[in-house]
């Protein structure tokens, strides 16, 4: 008798196939360079860090001022499985939307188990909330809201693309948000019920369900890219195949992006470089007048 656990996974081959960390053995030397370079740009960066956008202490967001105003601005939401990292470790991607004239937003959020899936979700619908208001005070433009997320990020951006923001906030235009880039992310977390992980979100079927953005319709009218390595595991790269499958017959203007030779870690680290071809797509997706009068 086969023990599987997943469809045709065993319970080790489940645990490595959402687990990045196991797929990529260098991992942890491109998280230590991607925090050199992150400090080193604080450096140099016109930002102001550390802004409260809610009550709780991990409610914090750093801006990275571009030198005109009127600006795109662009929210970026940081990955570790919604239980570790910290915003201060991805400054240094937001060097090269700033240089194309972006004011960038790089976001913190509460960590599980001290805090359910529910509730980061709900910070970040405040966070982009707080941009729309506060925006014009710093340079940029709350009718030009763009959203890009790594890993549990990229979920957390695509839940953004589900939003309906006048229920949120009664004074939040309808289409808020004018383009979302969910990076390697987990969009069904009913596989997460049986993984690991689940140790710290504490997910039940309810709240797996009604935090899987391929089970939800998006509510806006921007161009919707759902990036993935083409070195990452069969399941994330079917986590994202299947939410842009999804959305594309919901009418959502959705492209799918495979970056080849990119794993989990290296298409996060290839952010920084304004030659990497994602980096390309979300300066010209920020910039572009397309994306602003969606």
């Amino acid at each position: 008798m086969n023990d599987y656990v997943y469809r045709n996974y065993d319970r080790d081959q489940f645990e490595w196939q959402y687990n990045a960390r196991l797929q990529v053995d260098n991992n942890e030397e491109i998280v230590a360079r991607n925090m050199a370079r992150s400090e080193a740009y604080r450096k140099r960066a016109r930002a102001l860090l550390d802004i409260p956008f809610g009550r709780s202490e991990s409610e914090r967001v750093d801006l990275f001022l571009p030198q005109s105003d009127n600006a795109p601005v662009h929210l970026f939401i940081h990955g570790g499985y919604w239980r570790s990292r910290d915003k201060s470790m991805f400054s240094f991607l937001a060097e090269p939307l700033v240089e194309a004239g972006a004011l960038v937003a790089i976001t913190n959020y509460s960590l599980c188990p001290q805090v359910t899936v529910d509730e980061i979700v709900r910070q970040m619908r405040s966070v982009a909330a707080w941009l729309w208001r506060n925006a014009p005070e710093h340079g940029g433009d709350p009718d030009r809201i763009h959203v890009s997320g790594h890993s549990a990020g990229g979920h957390l951006s695509a839940m953004l693309a589900v939003t309906r923001w006048p229920d949120f906030e009664q004074q939040l235009p309808e289409d808020m948000i004018k383009s979302v880039t969910p990076v390697s992310g987990l969009f069904t977390l009913e596989p997460l019920l049986r993984h690991s992980v689940n140790e710290d979100l504490r997910l039940d079927v309810e709240a797996a369900k009604r935090n899987s953005p391929a089970l939800l319709r998006p509510q806006m009218s921007g161009p919707i890219n759902i990036c993935v390595g083409g070195d990452e595991s069969e399941e994330f790269r079917w986590q994202s195949e299947d939410l842009a499958s999804r959305w594309s017959e919901d009418g959502a203007r959705v492209a799918y992006v495979e970056l080849p030779a990119s794993n989990h870690f290296t298409i996060l680290e290839g952010l920084g470089d304004p030659g990497f071809d994602l980096t390309r797509r979300l300066v010209a997706v920020t910039t572009s007048a397309s994306a602003a009068s969606a």
